[in-house]
């Protein structure tokens, strides 16, 4: 005779186990399906505006200084309440990660080094970057007339073979003008251009009928 060997409650264990087998086949499905199990691992609530606000700055900041006008219209542009930019630029300034001075002074080296640009033009380019007219004529301040100078000069010699087989009054135009774009003022970029072209071989005199003396 056969001996039956179901134990008490074992049809309930089995059902129970086929319902938990079909319970977890349903919640791999929904998360391979990006169901509602598959929202967990979603970020959670969005983030508040300093948050925001504070993501947008350090990215900006990672490819190059900025000043704290620019990061504050990138956050303005972004829909960044202004209470919440003030807060965070202000924090980044006290933290030194905004400093509109080391930006001035880093600026007038780079450019005037780089684009042998005088003080007007750099003070034009810190202006329309924001940064506070203090703050501007201390960083050009450090160019003295004689290295502007000196630059100017080494812009013309750059310049000069550029412009051979040129009249005369084309040639100086053209030297002239090339300091004037970079800022350079008329009376030292004249007397520059006339004392290079003096040098190179043209007859004073003749240079005097379109260069004025100082």
């Amino acid at each position: 005779m056969t001996r039956r060997t179901d134990w008490p409650g074992s049809e309930c264990d089995t059902s129970s186990a086929a319902g938990d087998a079909e319970n977890r086949n349903g919640r791999e499905g929904r998360e391979s399906s990006g169901g509602p199990a598959s929202s967990r691992a979603e970020p959670g609530p969005p983030r508040t505006p300093e948050e925001q606000a504070r993501a947008i700055c350090l990215r900006l900041l990672t490819g190059n200084p900025r000043t704290r006008k620019q990061l504050g219209d990138a956050l303005h542009q972004r829909g960044i309440p202004e209470e919440a930019a003030e807060e965070v630029l202000s924090r980044f300034e006290d933290v030194g990660l905004i400093d509109d001075a080391a930006f001035a002074d880093a600026w007038v080296e780079s450019r005037h080094r780089g684009r042998g640009l005088a003080r007007r033009a750099l003070a034009r380019e810190l202006r329309t970057k924001g940064v506070d007219s203090g703050l501007i004529e201390v960083a050009v301040g450090r160019l003295d007339a004689d290295q502007e100078e000196s630059t100017a000069r080494e812009l013309v010699d750059r310049k000069l073979r550029t412009t051979r087989g040129l009249d005369r009054e084309k040639r100086l135009r053209r030297l002239a003008g090339m300091l004037a774009r970079k800022g350079y003022p008329e009376g030292l970029a004249l007397r520059v251009v006339r004392r290079a072209l003096e040098e190179e071989g043209e007859d004073p005199e003749l240079l005097e009928r379109h260069l004025p003396d100082d």
